[in-house]
């Protein structure tokens, strides 16, 4: 009896000590002898010493930083490209059992697969299609992370770091774009006016009077002006109105003169 009070009190300690919390946002897995046992799930566990051991595994989403890395697009430009990858894990044996150090391993795939995909691609084209890029990059990475228990949820490219000599070309390409659209909408806006100006014409010449009142509008918008010099427009039927009898028409332009 003596012995038994000792016993049992190791033994509750032995418990005690062998009840491990598992958060919500964790999971464990414990193995017998080091055969896989499964997956613990949140709350309290029991891991017995010598025979069970485990290891935490956080499930929340996590972001790895990939590092600049310099690549070669399909057009031969030098680049240095960097992105944010958002994996997480749905199956904590296998992030354990078949890989290593999966955060290394997924870090070491995206870069890798990042660069393989730039080099696949022109400038232009990572330049303009960069959602594109980064979905390729993700669905990539994925499938080859899924033996792993990893879901990769996004990818995400950051920065494209070009030399200095071709950020200069692109931005004289720019200007020159800028400048052939200048000149595009000048044009438009030229044949517009000229559209507009024969409808005025034909629709003048079609309506008695028309081109009368506006020869009056004009002289109207002259008497406000302090010039001391004023042209008139003289309507061609007036000018007409002379053919046969050239007398009359200089003495009409001495008239003119003199006044």
């Amino acid at each position: 009896m003596t012995l038994l009070i000792p016993i049992l009190v190791v033994i509750g300690l032995i418990l005690i000590g062998s009840i491990r919390q598992i958060n919500e946002y964790e999971r464990g897995v414990r193995f017998i002898f080091g055969k896989f046992d499964k997956i613990m799930n949140p709350g309290l566990n029991l891991v017995l010493p010598i025979i069970h051991s485990f290891k935490k595994i956080d499930i929340r989403t996590k972001a790895v930083d990939v590092p600049a890395q310099d690549a070669i697009t399909a057009d031969n430009v030098s680049i240095k490209i960097n992105a944010v990858l958002y994996y997480k894990i749905f199956d904590a044996s296998k992030a354990i059992i078949a890989v290593e150090n999966f955060q290394f391993a997924v870090a070491q795939l995206a870069q890798t697969t990042m660069r393989n995909a730039v080099g696949a691609v022109t400038l232009d084209e990572l330049l303009g299609s960069r959602e594109k890029i980064s979905d390729q990059i993700c669905s990539i990475v994925d499938e080859a992370t899924d033996p792993w228990g990893i879901k990769i949820e996004n990818v995400e490219l950051k920065d494209v770091s070009l030399p200095e000599e071709m950020q200069r070309v692109i931005a004289k390409v720019a200007e020159a774009e800028r400048e052939k659209n200048a000149v595009i909408m000048k044009s438009q806006g030229e044949v517009e006016s000229a559209e507009n100006l024969a409808k005025a014409a034909e629709m003048m010449s079609a309506t008695p009077g028309a081109l009368h009142l506006r020869t009056l509008a004009t002289l109207n918008d002259l008497s406000s002006d302090q010039s001391n010099t004023i042209i008139f427009a003289i309507p061609i039927e007036v000018l007409e109105a002379f053919k046969g009898h050239p007398e009359a028409a200089a003495k009409i332009v001495d008239k003119i003169k003199k006044d």
